[in-house]
């Protein structure tokens, strides 16, 4: 055994031992290790806390430092930062997020666990996920895991204890950064910064791997308990084709609670077997990555135009503007968050919006008949668009609010009125 003897001399910390003069106190501490002869580490006990075992490796040559949560290995995925306060689970599941590091900006998260109602697809497709505060306590009644647990059964990479504040503000500045994810020690920086340098994200075609193989029916509304909208009852049951390039369950579900029956078919589903189907109305959903990557879905977007009412969300929107001979764009840094602000221009009214996505429709390249319906407050970019003549109509944004607020939910009613008016004319 080895001992270490502090005597400590102090009439202000050890004023209850010392006499009357407060001169005499003396308060000896004797502290004791085992030490092994062969070893004076081997046999020290563990630390309380984890210490750092990943990296992420950004293709500025910045390494942050972290601690791993859920899977390990190596992963490589374009860094975005999300501004939802909430909504993590919905964040993990969204398909628009495929090859993908999200970094939320809410420095706690996992506190209220993960559940089985809040998924937004079948698993989870981002790259990894980047937090500032890991939470290891969950409350709340329909927890049915933990974050780390979900995400090591998913095969989703985690990381924490990184400065996400000073990220943040690095992407603001530089724009999207290619990242490099890696709990393996064998893998030097600068092999990690090799392939962040030679991976690129954008021209791929990364709806393809999000997209179901095969047409299905859906079936669910929105639950009682989550319904926020009134006057839910329809008289008729309009048909709408819903292209998967990555949709969301949410977005189904509320056109669903809308009274429409849906059928979901792949992303590479022909036009011709579309129309066979005799539709009221297409739905062009939401998905990951760069328009310009898929222009076999331009293609079928631009057949389909003029014959059957169209409404498209985020990606769709993008297609759609591609297909009226717009153009598209990526943006320095993207929206991602729950609280954007949009103009409606058609009431006046401003709607704080749900938003997920890296390119934008430029207005000035859009044709003569077609209109800027929505525009975001932040940065003036296109936020909707409409051809009227063409019952052609769309958001950029995602009025389905998982998560996010619901201001935007009118719209789903809008697509069922010119469903309504469609059948009328015919």
């Amino acid at each position: 055994m080895t001992a270490l003897n502090v005597a400590c001399k102090s009439a202000l910390c050890c004023s209850s031992l010392a006499d009357s003069s407060r001169n005499s106190a003396v308060l000896k501490i004797r502290c004791s290790i085992s030490v092994s002869s062969g070893s004076a580490t081997s046999e020290l006990p563990a630390r309380p806390w984890k210490i750092s075992d990943a990296r992420l490796v950004l293709e500025d040559g910045s390494i942050w430092r972290a601690k791993s949560f859920g899977a390990s290995g190596t992963q490589v995925g374009e860094v975005v930062f999300n501004t939802c306060m909430t909504g993590y689970q919905e964040i993990l599941t969204d398909p628009s997020y495929a090859g993908q590091f999200v970094l939320m900006t809410n420095p706690h998260i996992g506190n209220t666990g993960v559940n089985f109602d809040d998924e937004e697809s079948s698993q989870c497709f981002l790259a990894g996920l980047v937090i500032r505060n890991l939470s290891f306590c969950t409350s709340n009644w329909r927890c049915a895991e933990s974050l780390g647990d979900y995400l090591a059964k998913r095969n989703i990479m985690g990381i924490y204890d990184v400065d996400t504040r000073a990220i943040t503000r690095r992407l603001r500045q530089d724009g999207s950064l290619i990242g490099i994810l890696s709990t393996e020690e064998t893998k030097t920086d600068e092999e990690l910064l090799e392939v962040s340098r030679t991976w690129d994200i954008v021209g791929v075609d990364l709806i393809t791997g999000v997209s179901c193989k095969t047409p299905y029916e859906w079936v669910d509304k929105t639950e009682s308990e989550w319904e926020f909208s009134e006057n839910r009852t329809h008289a008729e049951n309009y048909h709408v084709v819903a292209y998967d390039f990555g949709v969301k369950h949410n977005i189904l579900r509320r056109l669903a609670s809308y009274g429409c029956r849906i059928t979901v078919v792949p992303s590479t589903w022909s036009s011709s077997e579309t129309l066979k189907m005799n539709p009221d109305g297409i739905l062009f959903s939401n998905g990951p990555g760069d328009p310009s990557a898929v222009p076999y879905a331009v293609e079928t977007v631009k057949e389909l135009i003029g014959k059957v009412p169209v409404f498209g969300i985020c990606m769709g929107h993008q297609l759609l503007g591609q297909a009226l001979g717009g153009k598209t764009f990526k943006m320095k840094f993207g929206h991602h968050g729950g609280n954007h602000p949009v103009r409606n221009h058609r009431n006046g009214q401003v709607e704080i919006s749900s938003q997920n996505h890296n390119y934008a429709v430029d207005p000035m390249s859009l044709p003569t008949g077609a209109e800027v319906t929505h525009t975001n407050l932040n940065d003036g970019s296109c936020a909707g668009l409409a051809f009227p003549a063409r019952n052609c109509m769309s958001l950029q944004y995602h009025p389905e609010a998982s998560p996010g607020p619901h201001d935007s939910d009118p719209v789903f009613g809008e697509f069922v009125a010119m469903m309504k008016r469609s059948k009328k004319n015919v």
